[in-house]
């Protein structure tokens, strides 16, 4: 099976990583094709210089040297080559190793990575060589090339005194380096933050990376830096246009000229281009009233510059060509054409906290919600509401194509989903405001924009709730909190319990008060202590989905709702997916759980 792929610069070559499985071993080999013959192939379990080849966003890569002779990518090291990571306890030279000692890996989503290694495979030579000089406090990852082809740029993500989950956080202490190939090593950024996706100019004269601070909100506004003494890009306060960066830099942002930086980024509850590091914006594409808008900018990056600019709407797709620099303004869209994959109205809201609900520390802060109905409906007719809530809690929903809104809704919900005062899109300021408030600020913010069910389209005896992660945590205390409100609830993988938490979560910081290395935020733990207190006012029947391999919110935290709800008699069914993790993926896991959902809320809205 093809496991990554990536296109020369020329776009001449295509490097292929295959891994390949069999009844005892498992087998990687890369592959180099050029008009769809192969040239080259190495056999890199043969080779033996390293175990598997990392695949995720988080530390992989697949990086074309500028002669195109030579890959970069990441893989699991050996473990005789890490044992310097490990505990002091390391058996001396000569000594047989224990095939029981514990080895750290990053967390959720990222459990067979532990001591990632940067790799050198030279296509001409047919040879792999792991390169030495990364400081042994780090772990490197997100490699590319310099200009020159002699040394390579990565991001090391410090693991001492141990690993915590990398996977949506952030704010991870880590710092940009400069490797060459006989093993020096330089820091090129400060090494008190948190750093990710460094990005190198067309022309090799501009390394831009994206930086946040260390620990605080697992996920938050960044600042686009340049190493160089030119102007950053800093995050935004909350009055500002611009609602700052939260997510990866696209893999080739870079336009052709070498001054310009394309990327699109959250702003309140759409996703939009921003302005740009050298301050234009692209004019927007054309409006498209009545659906569910515009889902992010994807460029074509196997051609060369100029990127190919293309958007998918829920009904319309758009393409552009990046013009000059100057002209931006006057970006031309064509359509691609249209579908009618779904009948749907969204009403984009914007939503005020009353002045007994504002945050006196961060006043003035407002939020979003988007209200998704059919646009089928008969006259006279009241539609089910479903409460979306999103988990994070630092992320959001976006007005743009989300396959579970929309299969609600051709089922006949309506579904609201809110970016309560916290999600990403809405400045820093919105995202700090969170700390020491969950449970209730977050959980106010959902219910206050519930009162659309007064709304004449929708039955307000027909509420359900659902949620994941931290929106399973607040579907949970929605539930607790305005017990006679909500008909029904389904929750993924909810957070429960803090007490339990703190000891099984791969992000246990999240939960600490004390700096220990970890992260000292400063939220209300006993808000997390559904059992004792919300619980007890829980009326609505609950369906649980846990994963049974997750790292981030231990599978025993929705069992003890379970058992909890269980002792009063309440209504409650669990399913386990036990070889499914945090944000349960796998398609199977997906289907089952939204037909069961689906099922759970027409069972006990009485639906036919």
């Amino acid at each position: 099976n093809r496991f990554l792929s990536s296109y020369s610069l020329s776009g001449d070559l295509k490097a292929v990583v295959r891994v390949t499985s069999g009844q005892v071993v498992v087998q990687q080999f890369l592959e180099v094709w050029s008009d769809r013959c192969l040239k080259k192939i190495l056999d890199l379990s043969a080779l033996n210089k390293h175990g598997r080849v990392y695949e995720d966003a988080q530390f992989g890569c697949l990086a074309w040297s500028t002669c195109e002779s030579r890959l970069l990518y990441v893989a699991e090291g050996k473990r005789s080559i890490g044992e310097s990571y490990a505990s002091a306890s390391s058996p001396s030279a000569g000594e047989p190793r224990d095939k029981s000692v514990y080895w750290e890996d990053w967390g959720e989503g990222l459990t067979s990575k532990s001591v990632p290694v940067l790799c050198v495979a030279d296509v001409a030579k047919g040879t792999v060589t792991v390169l030495q000089g990364v400081p042994s406090h780090v772990s490197p990852g997100q490699g590319l090339w310099a200009h020159d082809g002699e040394s390579v740029f990565f991001v090391g993500w410090w693991h001492e005194p141990f690993r915590l989950g990398l996977r949506f956080c952030s704010n991870r202490r880590s710092a940009l380096f400069c490797l060459d190939l006989e093993g020096n090593c330089e820091c090129l950024s400060g090494d008190t933050s948190s750093v990710s996706s460094p990005r190198l100019s067309p022309d090799g004269r501009y390394l831009v990376y994206l930086e946040g601070q260390v620990f605080g909100p697992h996920s938050q506004c960044l600042s686009m830096q340049q190493v160089s003494p030119q102007p950053d890009l800093q995050p935004p306060n909350s009055q500002t246009p611009f609602a700052g960066l939260y997510e990866a830099l696209p893999p080739r942002c870079w336009a052709s000229d070498s001054q310009r930086v394309v990327f699109s980024s959250a702003r309140r509850n759409w996703r939009v281009t921003p302005p740009l590091y050298w301050s234009f914006r692209l004019t927007p594409p054309p409006p498209y009233t009545g659906h569910l808008g515009y889902s992010p900018l994807y460029w074509s990056f196997r051609l060369p510059p100029p990127p190919i600019l293309v958007i998918y709407a829920l009904s319309l797709q758009v393409v552009a060509f990046l013009p000059l620099a100057g002209g931006e303004g006057e970006v031309s869209w064509d359509h691609l054409g249209e579908s009618c994959l779904l009948g749907a109205i969204v009403n984009v809201l914007d939503v005020s906290p009353t002045p007994q609900e504002e945050n006196p520390e961060y006043s003035g802060l407002d939020f979003g919600a988007l209200l998704v109905t059919t646009n089928h409906l008969p006259s006279r007719t009241k539609v089910p509401l479903v409460v979306f809530v999103h988990g994070g809690p630092h992320s959001q929903f976006f007005a743009e194509w989300n396959v579970t809104t929309a299969v609600l809704v051709k089922l006949g919900f309506a579904v609201l989903m809110v970016n309560y005062r916290g999600s990403t899109g809405f400045g820093q300021d919105s995202i700090l405001s969170l700390a020491g408030n969950i449970g209730s600020q977050d959980v106010k913010d959902v219910q206050v924009p519930s009162e659309l069910s007064k709304l004449l389209t929708l039955d307000p005896d027909k509420v359900v709730v659902m949620g994941g992660s931290h929106g399973g945590f607040l579907a949970c205390h929605l539930i607790g909190q305005f017990p006679d409100f909500y008909k029904a609830c389904a929750v993924r993988n909810p957070v429960i319990n803090a007490a339990t938490l703190l000891g099984t979560s791969d992000i246990v910081d999240w939960f600490m008060h004390t700096n220990t290395n970890t992260l000292p935020y400063s939220c209300q733990r006993q808000a997390y202590h559904l059992v004792s207190s919300v619980c007890v006012q829980i009326k609505a029947p609950v369906l649980l989905m846990l994963g049974g391999k997750d790292r981030r919110v231990s599978p025993y935290q929705g069992l003890e709702l379970y058992r909890s709800l269980k002792s009063r008699g309440s209504p409650v069914r669990l399913l386990l997916f036990a070889e499914d993790a945090h944000s349960l993926a796998r398609v199977d896991t997906q289907a089952d759980c939204f037909l069961n959902v689906v099922l759970w809320f027409q069972q006990h809205l009485y639906l036919h």
